[in-house]
This record gives C-alpha cells, structure tokens and sequence, in this order.
C-alpha cells in the first residue's frame, strides 16, 4: 500500500528564525501551493478554546496558515460550530466573543471569523454518507459546506472521550452542528452513583439539555431521553458520583467523528496541519488546562488528516512523559501516555475506522522539513 507522506518540523528556533516562519516553510514543502485557492473560499477550521484554558492553538498560527493561503489567491476565513455544553461557545454571539478573548479576530489572524452552524448551531447542510457504515448522512455546519477548500488547524491532545484529538476530531465533531454533534454523542448516557451524590446541583447547572432533576432525598437523575450523552456532568462533579456507561459509547464515537470528518472533506481540496505542542490531556473544551503530558514535539501538515493524526499519536508517544502532569507516574519514559490518562478510551479505533471508510492511511513517510 501506498504510504501518505506527512511533513515534519520541531520546535527548535535558532537566532534568526520563528516558528512561524518554519511553519510556512512547512506548508511550502508540503505542497500546499498544490491546491488552486484562486478567488475560492477556504475554511480554516480551527478550535478557539474554552476561555480560562491557556492550551489552545495562538492566533499566531492562523495568521501564519492565512497569509499563505492568501498569497495563493484564497479567501479564508476562520471557523467552528457551536457547542453542545453549557460554556462560552454554545451561540454565535458568545462563540464569538470567546474567540476574540482568545485573540481571534480579523486584526490577529488576517481575516474574518465565523461561526459555521449560525446564531443557534440550526445552521446546517445534511450531506449524504455514502461510504457510511453507521450513517447515512452528517449534519455540517453550513459555513464549513459552503466553503470551496478546507484546512483544519488543529491542537493535538489528549481526549477523555476519543483519546485524542487531532484532524480528525477537529474536522467531525468540530464541524458538526450542534444536532450533529448530539447523532455523534448518542450513544453513550451517564447514570448518578445516589451513593456520591451530595445534592450540590453542580451538574444540573452545566447541562444544556436539562437532562438533570432531583429525588425527594436532593439526589441526581438523569434522563437518558433528554441528555445528549456530551459528558460535561461527568467533569464537574466533584464528588465522582456520575459515572459514563461506555459500553460501545467511545468506540461508536470514534467511528460516528470518522465518518462526519469524511462529509466533511468528500469532494473538495482539504489540508490538514497538527500543532503537537501544550500536550494537554483533555480537549480545549475545558475551562482550564491541565498541565501537558510531554515536552512539545513538533508540527506536521499533509493532505491525508489520518496519516497527520497517525504520526502525531506515534511521536508523543516516544515522548518522555513529564512529571508532575497526569502521566508523570510513567516520568521520563515513553508509552501508551493517552491511553495511561484515559484508560477507558481505545484511541487506535479511531484511526483504524478513518482508514477502513477511506478517510485516509494509517501508514506514512515522515519527512522533515528545517
């Protein structure tokens, strides 16, 4: 089988030099000049992070990845959908801000900023999935179905959900809107240990769906007909009274996020650009960010968004992990650190799944770019 090759740089800048300059001559050599971008919109899909996580991608980046693509002719503009959880990114108009918190606006990153499923997240184009084996059809965001070209920006990381999160996450559930995101997350419902649960209400503050009531002894109960399975019960109880019922749940995720990556860059030029840096072990979804679970690596870019994902898992693995962060009982030592972080994950059926639908090839050739 042929291998994809994926581009590589470290994060070592010597007198003279930038990162951002060795990005854009990591776009160069990865052949993003390939791609006709004359007068073609082109979405750059990027994660803008939860305000109070410090982990997400800078602005930087972006501007670096547009001012390329609009040396080429594009017109680009950045973009992601709206959440389901309770936070700062669950409409446009607070998605929004959010964004421009963080430093995303058309002064920092060189163009415009929209927000891809509209004020609500009801803004959606339903594309077929042909090559589905679960679905049929995926809910995108509109903003992202309209455009001409797709480059995903994405910050790899850890994920309590899929084990990590790179292209492929960025590209499905990033893309989808929010009744996308609800098909992807349906599968998996948590239930309440009464036992640990001390009445606090925590949880019924941070669920969108209105999910969460309370027993006549002020004990939780969630209604597995309401609740949309996003576990962000699961992160903000104290008490760990809440508990995820996996069962197919992170397997059946993994697949249904492979497969909306797929509508998402089926029929049109596509991109994709790692940023291995402030490992973290949870998604920018998070109000915080823990510390990173190895030093940072490098950045990675090519066509194929598995491949790009495959050689990013495998170099933070050969990291040392760093003390003092979740992995640090493994300190010094390569592993499985994801796995270690998250145990009840299987990270490898995402990648196995993404090459079985055609979404890209696990196997690779690094080649490095100074």
């Amino acid at each position: 089988m042929t291998k994809s090759e994926v581009y590589f740089t470290d994060m070592r800048c010597r007198v003279g030099d930038s990162l951002l300059a060795k990005l854009d001559r990591l776009l160069g050599r990865a052949g993003l000049e390939k791609i006709n971008f004359r007068n073609k919109f082109v979405a750059l899909k990027i994660h803008f992070g939860e305000p109070g996580n410090l982990a997400f991608l800078r602005p930087n980046f972006a501007k670096t990845v547009a001012d390329r693509v609009k040396t080429l002719g594009g017109r680009p503009f950045l973009t992601d959908s709206n959440t389901l959880y309770v936070g700062r990114r669950k409409n446009a108009l607070d998605h929004l801000e959010a964004a421009w918190e963080n430093g995303f606006s058309p002064l920092s990153t060189g163009c415009q900023v929209i927000i891809a499923d509209g004020l609500k997240g009801l803004d959606e184009v339903e594309v077929p999935l042909p090559e589905g084996l679960i679905l049929k059809s995926a809910k995108i965001g509109q903003a992202v179905m309209d455009a001409d070209i797709v480059i995903s920006l994405n910050h790899f990381k850890g994920h309590e959900m899929t084990g990590f999160g790179g292209a492929i996450k960025n590209l499905g559930m990033g893309s989808g809107s929010r009744a996308g995101k609800m098909i992807m997350h349906d599968d998996g419902k948590p239930s309440v240990k009464k036992k640990l649960c001390v009445g606090c209400q925590v949880c019924a503050r941070f669920c969108a769906q209105e999910a969460i009531s309370f027993d006549k002894n002020e004990k939780a109960i969630i209604s597995h007909r309401l609740c949309a399975g996003c576990g962000r019960c699961l992160g903000v109880c104290n008490q760990d009274a809440i508990h995820q019922n996996w069962g197919t749940a992170g397997p059946e995720l993994n697949r249904k996020m492979a497969e909306y990556a797929l509508a998402v860059v089926s029929g049109r030029p596509h991109f994709h650009i790692n940023v291995v840096n402030q490992v973290s072990p949870n998604c920018d979804c998070h109000n915080e960010s823990d510390a990173p679970v190895v030093p940072d690596v490098g950045l990675f870019a090519g066509f194929d968004p598995v491949a790009i994902d495959a050689a990013a898992i495998k170099a933070v693995n050969e990291a040392p992990a760093l003390a003092g962060s979740l992995a640090g009982k493994e300190a010094g030592r390569p592993g499985d650190h994801f796995a270690l972080v998250h145990p009840t994950t299987d990270w490898r059926g995402q990648l196995e799944y993404a090459e079985k639908i055609g979404l890209g090839r696990r196997a690779y050739e690094l080649i490095t770019v100074t």
